[in-house]
């Protein structure tokens, strides 16, 4: 089993302004097969990390065009299912108006590759269906943009809520084993032990 990271730079747009990001690609499986996550900015670099194994599926764990943006060009090459949850589907159609996802990812839903199994938490709040991606095995959390290093994902663009993001954070995501290793869309890795103990301070900032 792996799990290979690579970093995408390139730009978010939302609300009528754009800003540069670096994002976190995420593959993981083994090598024969493997699950994207997040196929972001750099369909070619992402493309040669993974080779010649086979895509199970590229997953976004929300529609923001920056995580998106080569979801399509991923899985045509691959012949793999793009795989979104359902309430996200305001935010992808921005993106990509006359292509649909071909599968709903939703809370529950195992994906396998390689050996690796990841387990579906939706968390709403980043956007309404920010799904998170657990490996239990692992003791991997993929946060996409629903928990960083630091705080909560942001929550000042349309379709998002702090009192929402917070709750999925502290219901869904505080549970998990403190040793829990979260790796996020953006920026540095971190775990559930050294972020769940801010979340009354995070509370306090929406009073």
């Amino acid at each position: 089993m792996s799990i290979e990271h690579l970093e995408t730079s390139g730009t978010f747009s939302l609300d009528g302004g754009t800003w540069d990001v670096d994002n976190n690609v995420w593959i993981v499986g083994d090598e024969r097969e493997v699950l994207v996550i997040d196929a972001a900015h750099d369909a070619d670099a992402i493309a040669k990390v993974v080779g010649d194994r086979r895509v199970v599926a590229v997953v976004c764990t929300h529609a923001h065009d920056d995580h998106v943006n080569q979801a399509p060009a991923l899985a045509d090459r691959f012949d793999a299912p793009i795989l979104l949850n359902p309430a996200e589907a305001p935010l992808w159609e921005m993106t990509w108006p006359d292509r649909k996802p071909d599968r709903e990812l939703n809370d529950g839903d195992v994906l396998r590759a390689g050996g690796v199994e990841l387990r579906a938490l939706q968390t709403p709040g980043h956007s309404p269906g920010s799904t998170c991606l657990y490996a239990p095995e692992l003791g991997i959390l993929f946060s996409g943009d629903t928990l960083f290093q630091g705080g909560p994902g942001a929550t000042g663009k349309s379709y998002s809520s702090y009192d929402t993001i917070l709750d999925s954070i502290r219901d869904r995501l505080f549970t998990l084993p403190g040793e829990t290793e979260v790796r996020p869309g953006h920026g540095d890795s971190t775990r559930i032990g050294a972020e769940s103990p801010h979340l009354e301070e995070w509370l306090a900032e929406k009073e």
